[in-house]
C-alpha cells in the first residue's frame, strides 16, 4: 500500500509523512505540481496544509484538482488541503473572523468516515486564517469549534474527507487514530 502526501507548502507536511511511516505505510512527499495521473500506484492521498490564506493562493496549489477529479482512492485534506477540497466541491471559504492558532476544543456531532471512534470532544491544534463556511449537500459536516463551524467533513459520494485542524501534531488528541482510520480506508 502506498499513500502520497502532497506538499502544499505547509509547515507540518513532514509530520504527516512521519505519522504514515509510523503506521508502517509506504509513503512519499510529492510536489503539488506533479503529474498525479501517472502515479497509478496510489492507494490514498493526503493534501497537506499550506499558504497562510487560501484566498488568492489557489494557483500555488498546483494540479491537485487531478487527484480530486480523476482518482477513486481516498483523499484526506488537512487545513488548506481541506479548504481546497471544499472550494472545488462547490463549498465556500472565507477569511476567518477569528483565526485560530494553538489549542482549541473541537466538538464532533457526526463520527462517520475516518472519524469513527473519535470522542465527542477533543483538543486539537489549529493554525488557520481562513475557514470553510459551507459544503454541498453531498458532504457531511462532522465537527466544529467555538470559532470555526467546519472542523471536519466527509463526502457521502466519494472517499474524500478533510479537517481544518492538524491531526499530525502531538497536541491533537486522537490525531493518530484518525490517520489509522484513513489508512484502513485506503486498504479496502
Amino acid at each position: 500500500m502506498k499513500i502520497y502526501v502532497v506538499d502544499n507548502g505547509g509547515q507540518w507536511t513532514h509530520r504527516e509523512w512521519r505519522v504514515l511511516k509510523s503506521l508502517d505505510v509506504e509513503t512519499e512527499i510529492v510536489a503539488n505540481d506533479s503529474d498525479f495521473l501517472s502515479m497509478t500506484d496510489a492507494d490514498g492521498w493526503v493534501l497537506s496544509g499550506g499558504a497562510p490564506s487560501i484566498i488568492g493562493e489557489i494557483p500555488r496549489l498546483g494540479k491537485i484538482t487531478e487527484i480530486l477529479d480523476h482518482t477513486e482512492v481516498p483523499v484526506f485534506g488537512i487545513c488548506v488541503g481541506a479548504q481546497f477540497m471544499a472550494l472545488h466541491a462547490g463549498g465556500n471559504v472565507r477569511k476567518a473572523p477569528i483565526p485560530e492558532f494553538g489549542k482549541t476544543t473541537v466538538t464532533f456531532t457526526e463520527t462517520g468516515s475516518i472519524f469513527n471512534g473519535v470522542p465527542g470532544t477533543i483538543t486539537a491544534w489549529e493554525n488557520h486564517n481562513d475557514e470553510i463556511t459551507s459544503l454541498p449537500d453531498s458532504y457531511v459536516i462532522c465537527a466544529h469549534s467555538k470559532n470555526c463551524q467546519v472542523q471536519a467533513f466527509y463526502s457521502k459520494e466519494r472517499p474524500h474527507m478533510g479537517v481544518q485542524f492538524h491531526p499530525e501534531v502531538e497536541h491533537t488528541m486522537h490525531g493518530k487514530e484518525i490517520f489509522k482510520s484513513f489508512v484502513n480506508l485506503c486498504k479496502r
